[in-house]
């Protein structure tokens, strides 16, 4: 053991601390530092008590990720500007997550303006003095494949004009090519950077090695950093050590803590983050709290108060208003798209390392790709795999396929490719086929270096593959292979007569989800949200019944359209009794009172109108453009509102 003179010449060494009698010397006793070669070890279970004792820990709510982490859909607009003064009224809240990560496309998908959402939920935080923080995937920003550099600019400069203060930054493979540079487009635009560390447990991902990547974050201008422990199974003592020795190199960063509680190992790795240094904890609330979520912030709180921590008080009337109001969501239409799989713990993940926001999706995968193995394996007289008997395969798989293409952390889109690396080889050993003989291009670019550099080495007998293939690996910036591309969404949306809308917005989001706000814009969207909600409603009220007894469930609410004459249907008519060919209205259409429903053009020629009736929304429609209807057949169902 080194004396306490030489130890601080040392530190001041390797770390080029200028003042050797600085506090941060002090929060850790002689016996837990030490230097070996110039290598500094940390014994983390060692810190001094003042370390903890009184440090104040502040928490945020993820409110997007509440949602994304239980199922496919985000609040509207209208439901979180509702939510909004309860979460404020909580006081325990320094930080609410708003938007971020895929909130702005599934808001595009079911057909609402996302910009009108962020500026509406922000505003009352902004207002209340609460920082305002969003899911930002760096190279990829806010879709899942790469992003130009001009796009990625004007996403900051949106945000910031949105009242969004600080983007948590993330590149799955923690390649920080991928994150430097958001890290100074944010601060130009007036953001608080949070640069990300993807947490996962390997050989390679150790806490030396997360430290040296903050370092490198750190050092390009990131004043916060966040570990996001995506799928939970970051190692407690691994993340208490790497806190430790990011606050010892870096004592006036901020560390925020981002856990999923799927494998049961967040609220022990809250416990050693916040032992070791950590600032701010995520959390959530009922009724999305833990499952494949996030730590509830009442269990967070009492603990951390009783480790002697600093911690905000919980206005508990208003945590029973927010949980309240997020289950009357959940019950409007979200729960609808909400998998019961993510509701609940499984240790299994710790095997795989996959996130538990995964399993809704990878379950209905598992489904799908079960009969076709199945019926490979009984043409070969071989059993077929029970749903959990294919489960712990594909775990085992994922395990066997992870450290070959060089350990990604599992994260989106990196997650998603893994497992389907492995569920594919599943399906090629029951069809005789070698491994990796269906992968797609997404997953080779992975593999290849074009998303960015991976952590480990790729197996030889994929590099060989990919030289068959003609492929090659490459080192190049991810960025250089997608140019600047904003002129040609401005130029589209002038000669369309769309507006850029405030702060060019409107801009941004065409050239960020290009597919989606062209569906968005022509309605398209919506119908076939409402549509799918619809088959999402009758499924649900119809489990276990038969054909006739759904069509009777469904109809009690609603009242029948009823054809007052026979004749052609038509949705539509323009002109003079000119009839128009037209598309039926979409399942979910709201009518008022007196509107007109549909026409009839009888034998005669003579064209009349079909009222609604009554206000409602449509629920079900029974006779197609152009049919013949006879009358008092029933042309359609009108839900009462």
């Amino acid at each position: 053991m080194l004396r306490r003179s030489a130890l601080f010449a040392n530190l001041t060494k390797t770390f080029g601390w200028r003042n050797a009698k600085s506090q941060e010397f002090h929060n850790f006793a002689p016996r837990n530092v030490r230097i070996y070669g110039g290598a500094l070890t940390i014994n983390v279970r060692q810190t001094k008590k003042q370390v903890m004792n009184k440090k104040k820990i502040q928490f945020s709510l993820v409110y997007r990720d509440m949602f994304q982490s239980s199922g496919k859909y985000q609040p509207r607009k209208d439901q979180l500007e509702r939510v909004a003064p309860a979460i404020i009224k909580m006081g325990c809240f320094s930080r609410v997550e708003t938007n971020g990560g895929a909130f702005e496309q599934v808001n595009l998908l079911y057909g609402e303006n996302p910009n009108k959402a962020v500026r509406a939920f922000t505003k009352p935080f902004n207002e209340a003095g609460i920082k305002t923080h969003m899911l930002d995937r760096g190279l990829n920003a806010l879709r899942m494949f790469p992003v130009p550099a001009d796009v990625r600019k004007l996403m900051y400069k949106v945000k910031h004009a949105q009242g969004v203060d600080i983007p948590r930054i993330f590149c799955g493979l923690n390649d920080v090519r991928n994150i430097i540079p958001s890290i100074h487009y944010a601060l130009d635009a007036g953001m608080t950077p949070q640069a990300t560390l993807c947490i996962t447990t390997s050989p390679i991902h150790t806490a030396e090695y997360y430290s040296a990547v903050a370092d490198k974050l750190i050092e390009a201008g990131a004043p916060e950093i966040c570990l996001k422990d995506m799928a939970g199974v970051g190692q407690p003592a691994m993340l208490g050590k790497l806190c430790a020795m990011i606050k010892a190199k870096h004592p006036d960063i901020i560390i925020q803590y981002h856990c999923h509680t799927g494998p049961g190992l967040a609220m022990a790795s809250v416990a050693e983050v916040c032992k070791n240094g950590a600032d701010i904890i995520d959390t959530a609330v009922e009724p999305l709290s833990w499952g494949k979520g996030h730590p509830d912030i009442i269990s967070v709180q009492s603990m951390l108060k009783h480790y002697g921590f600093e911690v905000a008080d919980i206005n508990m009337d208003a945590y029973m208003e927010v949980r309240k109001l997020t289950q009357e969501f959940i019950d409007d239409f979200l729960g609808y798209f909400m998998n019961k799989q993510n509701r609940l713990e499984s240790s299994l993940l710790l095997g795989c390392g996959l996130p538990g926001g995964m399993m809704g999706s990878m379950m209905a995968d598992l489904k799908g790709v079960q009969t076709a193995i199945n019926h490979n394996r009984e043409a070969k007289g071989e059993k077929p795999y029970s749903e959990d008997e294919l489960l712990v395969r594909l775990f085992n798989e994922v395990a066997y396929v992870w450290p070959r293409v060089g350990y990604p952390p599992l994260v989106t889109p990196f997650s998603q490719y893994v497992k389907n690396i492995a569920l594919m080889n599943l399906l090629c050993e029951s069809m005789g086929k070698p491994r990796y003989s269906m992968m797609d291009d997404s997953i080779w670019g992975m593999i290849l270096g074009k998303s960015g550099k991976l952590p480990g080495k790729v197996a030889p007998e994929l590099v060989e593959l990919a030289k068959e293939k003609g492929y090659e690996f490459t080192n190049e910036d991810p960025q250089s292979n997608y140019p600047d591309d904003l002129a040609r969404f401005r130029k589209e949306m002038e000669e369309n007569g769309w507006d850029e809308g405030e702060d060019q917005e409107e801009l941004l989001e065409f050239a960020m989800h290009e597919s989606q706000y062209r569906d968005y814009k022509s309605g398209a969207a919506k119908k076939r949200f409402l549509e799918d909600l619809q088959k999402a409603k009758d499924a649900q009220a119809g489990a276990g019944l038969t054909a006739e007894q759904i069509s009777e469930l469904k109809h009690q609410k609603a009242d029948p359209v009823v054809a007052r004459e026979s004749g052609k249907l038509l949705w539509e008519i323009q002109g003079e009794g000119e009839a128009k060919k037209a598309i039926e209205p979409f399942i979910g259409q709201k009518y008022n009172d007196g509107d007109t429903f549909c026409y009839i053009e009888n034998n005669h020629g003579f064209i009349s109108e079909v009222p609604a009736n009554m206000g409602g929304r449509l629920v079900e429609i029974c006779a197609k453009q152009g049919s013949n209807v006879s009358r008092g057949d029933v042309i359609a169902y009108i839900e009462r509102i």
